[in-house]
């Protein structure tokens, strides 16, 4: 799971929930002081949340952005159903495009920039090819994916995710969470440990989740179609987009996702000293490229 650098919100943001035609998502939006340069979406991965993107929110709206980033359908404080099907990719595809109508009904000023991180990657993907299908005019002047791949996950962190869907149906998320701790323990890599607020944070945000809700993502992930080139079209026909990576992933080898951007005639940005979470591990260079993307 990703882990965000602190959690204190910067001065320009604040938490709110967006009303959208298909429910409330829970949200923290980043206002510019100045000049309004344009509006980004930003959703993320498997087993995050919102909090996620917490240090990119004070570069992005200094730059001139606004930018709301949000809890997915069954993370943290969005919640949702029990029903599996309301957590397929088509879906959550569908909330994107709920929400991205919700930004601009609200409002949203200048050019809407799309973004997804890891899971979320193909989530916004999906909203992208279900609105180019419709046919009308794209409501994004730009996508962004964030350490996301083609298709299904590295076979060994697919392997990982089979388990934990193999127990989601009998164990708690709290007895779940126990046991991840005793593996980080064994590990033995203490420079990666989070500050007691976040660990806490971490915590709530896990037993947070809807249990169904990562048994069927998690069921995506480990056998998620390869729809490079369906896109590939869409960004040929004036989609600008961006590859962005850590030098090192978990999900998706770094090679991959460099492949991956060839196939879409995107740019590609590979974040230096970071891993599968650059919006975290280094998010001023983040931006940095974010921005000359937006630009």
């Amino acid at each position: 799971m990703s882990t965000p650098p602190f959690l204190t919100l910067p001065p320009c943001a604040r938490a709110l929930r967006v009303v959208t035609a298909r429910g409330e998502f829970a949200a923290l939006r980043a206002e510019p002081a100045g000049p309004v340069r344009g509006s980004a979406l930003l959703v993320p991965g498997f087993t995050g949340s919102k909090e996620d993107f917490i240090a990119l929110l004070e570069p992005l709206a200094a730059a001139g952005y606004r930018v709301t980033a949000v809890d997915q359908r069954g993370q943290y404080e969005t919640g949702g159903p029990d029903d599996p099907a309301a957590y397929a990719v088509a879906a959550l595809g569908a909330d994107v495009r709920a929400l991205t109508a919700a930004l601009r009904a609200e409002g949203s000023p200048g050019p809407l920039h799309l973004l997804g991180h890891s899971f979320g990657g193909q989530v916004v993907r999906e909203a992208v090819l279900a609105e180019a299908t419709a046919g009308a005019a794209l409501p994004w002047a730009s996508l962004t994916l964030m350490s996301t791949g083609p298709g299904a996950i590295d076979p060994a962190e697919a392997e990982r995710t089979r388990l934990l869907i193999g127990v989601l149906p009998t164990m708690g998320l709290e007895e779940i969470w126990q046991v991840m701790q005793q593996m980080e323990e064994g590990s033995g890599d203490r420079a990666r440990r989070p500050s007691p607020e976040v660990a806490g944070f971490l915590h709530r945000r896990w037993l947070a989740n809807v249990p169904q809700a990562l048994i069927t993502t998690g069921g995506h992930l480990v056998a998620a179609p390869d729809r490079v080139d369906e896109l590939a079209a869409v960004v040929a026909a004036g989609l600008p987009a961006l590859v962005v990576s850590g030098v090192r992933d978990y999900a998706w080898p770094v090679p991959e996702q460099t492949a991956m951007a060839r196939r879409l005639g995107a740019r590609r940005v590979v974040v230096a000293d970071a891993g599968h979470s650059p919006n975290a591990d280094r998010p001023a260079a983040t931006a940095e490229a974010l921005l000359a993307l937006w630009g």
